[in-house]
């Protein structure tokens, strides 16, 4: 009888595909940048000992999972957005770089090590956002409750801002997250009407413009903002009839940045809109009644929140004297 001995070491088993919806798409052509849109690699002291943090503490940030081209200037200035729920998101937006998948449990202990890196980090300022829980019977509103909570107790001084899901069929999960007094609501439409269907296909575009009316009716003196991208094939009319909608939900603060292409499986970048026509976005949006804009193309819904959040202040406070 003859024995065969394998004396090959076991390989490891290969990581299951990061986008398995997308797998079998075609490769879409990722197109070169324009010169207004480099940035500069990542590398500095500040930078490498917040990384060092968020790894102690074992935080996501959206700024890794989602490849944020701003993450050198934010983590120099040690400014993070922390992503809480995990890193698998139960939806599949087709401009997302975020993993998708069936989620772990929720981990109990994470809103506790969200404030340490708050308190540790010294945030005048802090964003939580979170990937699309689908699969809690809340979407995961009342761990973002207890994260609120909990920054709040370790450093009562920072002003919370919130990015959340459209809690989409999820009964009073957005009660849930308003009751926690956050001092900013975000949650982001992402793209106009007509390109949801390929763009955002697990959302619906009303429920999340009322998700944010909801939200400033449950306490008028939150900041509700939202955010877009431009560049998938939308036209500009389609754009201002957005900003609109979003004026009649009663939204403060808008952001407009050029979507980019994380892989050749995701939505092609169908034009790189110029600085010029953000700066006519910017205008527009003002003329319409947002008490603040951001507009360019490296504008993100989380970038310079910290200092956009005292223009908000401040822009109310101007608003009303002006009343």
């Amino acid at each position: 009888m003859t024995r065969l001995i394998d004396t090959v070491a076991e390989r490891a088993a290969p990581a299951p595909p990061r986008h398995p919806e997308k797998a079998h798409r075609p490769d879409q052509p990722v197109a070169r940048k324009p010169p207004w849109i480099r940035v500069k690699a990542p590398g500095s002291p500040v930078y490498s000992e917040t990384l060092s943090l968020v790894r102690e503490l074992k935080l996501s940030t959206v700024c890794e999972e989602a490849r944020c081209p701003n993450i050198g200037e934010c983590w120099d200035k040690r400014h993070a957005t922390f992503m809480i729920m995990g890193e698998t998101c139960t939806r599949a937006c087709a401009f997302c770089n975020v993993r998708t998948g069936l989620p772990d449990p929720l981990d109990e202990n994470e809103p506790d090590r969200v404030a340490d890196g708050v308190a540790r980090l010294a945030l005048a300022h802090v964003v939580v956002t979170s990937v699309d829980r689908d699969d809690l019977a809340d979407g995961g509103a009342r761990h973002f409750a207890r994260t609120i909570a909990a920054i709040r107790r370790a450093a009562p001084e920072t002003t919370i801002e919130v990015l959340t899901p459209d809690f989409l069929r999820k009964e009073g999960a957005l009660e849930a997250v308003v009751a926690a007094r956050p001092d900013v609501f975000n949650h982001n439409l992402e793209t106009v009407p007509s390109k949801y269907l390929t763009v955002r296909p697990g959302a619906r575009y009303f429920a999340s413009l009322r998700l944010l009316q909801r939200a400033k009716e449950l306490d008028p003196s939150l900041f509700t903002k939202s955010g877009v991208m431009v560049g998938l094939g939308e036209e500009r009319n389609e754009v201002l009839q957005m900003m609109d909608d979003m004026r009649a939900a009663g939204v403060d603060f808008l952001t407009i940045g050029q979507y980019l292409q994380p892989t050749p499986k995701h939505h092609s970048v169908e034009r790189f809109v110029t600085p010029e026509e953000f700066a006519d976005y910017a205008t527009i949006g003002l003329a319409k009644g947002f008490l603040l804009v951001s507009s360019s193309p490296l504008t993100r819904s989380s970038h310079h929140a910290g200092d956009d959040f005292a223009r908000l202040k401040r822009a109310r406070a101007a608003a009303l004297r002006g009343g």
